[in-house]
């Protein structure tokens, strides 16, 4: 009762305070240090402006032992040659919608290589089981991607979303392709966990190959991503950094996972603007390690 008084004592007889603080407050990974401040754009009002250029696409094939090997290739008309980039897909594979991912790859700037991983091996779409042989057909995308003209360079960088994360990460770590042919490492999402292992796997640990990666890496995650994606993200770019690896984790507040291509009847304006921004930040951090 006390209490109850003295509240409505200073509420009628104290000082007008402006509180600014909401009533959840959370930090995530990029408020802590603010590595992205611009004072071009806080002092001058300066904004950065990408290049967007237009992309044809073509499908083609390339070898992986004896599987022939499906892929769309999306070039910009832009002349000149290009640097590589490779787009893993997740388990819903390629798609009209997924389509658009490695298409605002090049409308960047890039050759883009996107192989179908589960009409390679007649795998129906979305399946829950994974097939270790998929591993090494992306590991070989790499390759034939740097064989294609029009590359500048010897190195690509690996784009992923969803399970393609672990795709990539088996083709850098496993078989090799962080040291020869990939540069850095893209995850949206990633599926950091082998997808046969056991539930409480799926939970609580990432794949023990995540410890061997090397190239610089960039994740993009949502605040509103489900726990079992959530943590090994989380855990596994700590444990990065900690072991000295340029790895950044970058939270989107208000989107969950496929804010990147949330088709329209779902979409919502924190998603657009979490993609948009996300492409833009892939495009410098692929610059600035290809170029």
């Amino acid at each position: 009762m006390n209490r109850l008084i003295a509240v409505l004592l200073l509420l009628f007889t104290g000082p007008v305070l402006a509180v600014h603080e909401p009533w959840v407050t959370e930090t995530f990974p990029q408020d802590v240090d603010k590595w992205w401040w611009d004072d071009a754009w806080w002092q001058e009002g300066q904004l950065d402006t990408p290049g967007n250029h237009a992309v044809t696409v073509e499908e083609i094939s390339y070898r992986s032992g004896d599987v022939e090997v499906p892929a769309y290739l999306f070039r910009p008309t832009t002349p000149g040659d290009h640097l590589p980039v490779l787009f893993l897909h997740g388990r819903r594979g390629l798609d009209d919608l997924t389509l658009l991912l490695p298409r605002r790859l090049a409308a960047r700037g890039f050759v883009v290589l996107a192989p179908d991983l589960w009409s390679a091996r007649f795998v129906e779409k979305l399946p829950i089981a994974h097939d270790p042989a998929a591993e090494l057909d992306a590991a070989r995308g790499i390759d034939a991607l740097l064989a294609l003209p029009g590359i500048r360079g010897d190195r690509a960088c690996v784009v992923s979303h969803t399970r393609g994360g672990y795709q990539a990460l088996m083709a850098l770590v496993k078989h090799g392709r962080q040291a020869r042919g990939a540069a850095c490492y893209v995850g949206y999402y990633p599926h950091w966990q082998d997808p046969n292992a056991p539930e409480p796997m799926q939970v609580y640990r990432y794949a023990p190959e995540l410890e061997e990666l090397l190239v610089p890496t960039l994740v993009f995650i949502g605040e509103h991503e489900q726990y079992q994606r959530l943590r090994p993200i989380v855990e596994g770019t700590a444990v990065l950094r900690e072991k000295g690896r340029d790895a950044r984790l970058i939270v989107y507040p208000g989107v969950g996972r496929g804010f990147d291509f949330r088709p329209p009847s779902v979409r919502t304006f924190a998603d657009d603007l979490a993609a948009k921004d996300a492409a833009r930040r892939t495009e410098l951090f692929i610059r600035r390690h290809l170029d």
